[in-house]
């Protein structure tokens, strides 16, 4: 599949997605354009500016009345609203985790008036970013998701994803999300070394750094941080399923988006 073939299927399944999402008057591109973009932006996994170049010039045919920079980043942040249509359905068990996003290296805190993030421990060493907590059902597709700044406790940032699904899911994390006065009845805490069916969640982080570059962004504002971390992982509910998800002999259902690397 050539980049073109790519560009225009991902367009054709966001379009399908987002029908009923009318085109403003004075806008230049369709809704479905404007999501199709962002979504090649977090696949891309590079700074705003790299990306604009690479878009207007190898794809300015697909889309001829792209926008001037700014502008298009503007569209991105605004049409966030319509990502709660990518999300899996939850499961009867789940798993969740958090996911540290570096925005500065920590040599560098404290040389901006209004930074974004904050210093934390990701992975056993000290960044300065955000967090991002990913809730998944029994396949791996995300369900939901939240974000915060990395020096925040888990089991104190991110009750909501565990309490949202308090009738529909048992939940499975690690120690992080241990809380003494908070013990809903869907969490189950996994000590290290037990549930090893837990290294799903390990998988879908992996395929995002990897893949849409997840682990370091180059967004200095925090809504703009927010559409990012969103876009991506929209991305990711497509794209594992862009073949149709096929258990093998054993039930287990494998998850790929190593193919669509740009």
């Amino acid at each position: 599949m050539t980049t073109e073939e790519f560009i225009t299927e991902l367009f054709y399944r966001v379009d399908d997605i987002m029908l009923d999402v009318s085109k403003q008057p004075q806008a230049n591109l369709y809704p479905g354009e404007v999501v199709t973009l962002a979504l090649l932006f977090a696949l891309k996994g590079v700074g705003p500016r790299a990306f604009y170049r690479w878009l207007s010039q190898d794809n300015c045919p697909l889309f001829p009345k792209l926008p001037e920079r700014t502008r298009l980043f503007r569209a991105f942040n605004r049409y966030r609203v319509y990502l709660n249509r990518f999300w899996a359905e939850p499961s009867l068990m789940g798993l969740i985790d958090s996911y540290g996003i570096e925005v500065i290296h920590p040599r560098r805190e404290g040389r901006s008036q209004h930074p974004i993030g904050r210093k934390g421990k990701s992975n056993w060493r000290w960044m300065v970013g955000g967090k991002v907590c990913l809730l998944l059902n029994h396949l791996g597709l995300i369900v939901n998701w939240a974000c915060d700044t990395a020096n925040v406790y888990d089991g104190s940032a991110f009750q909501a994803l565990v309490d949202g699904v308090a009738d529909q899911m048992l939940v499975f994390s690690d120690t992080g999300f241990e809380k003494k006065d908070w013990h809903p009845t869907n969490l189950k805490i996994c000590p290290r070394g037990e549930w090893n069916t837990r290294m799903l969640i390990e998988s879908v982080l992996s395929m995002l750094t990897i893949v849409c570059h997840f682990k370091k962004v180059s967004q200095r504002v925090w809504t703009y941080f927010e559409s990012r971390l969103g876009y991506t992982l929209a991305l990711f509910n497509l794209l594992v399923q862009w073949h149709g998800l096929q258990p093998d002999e054993n039930g287990f259902v494998p998850l790929s988006i190593a193919e669509f690397s740009l």
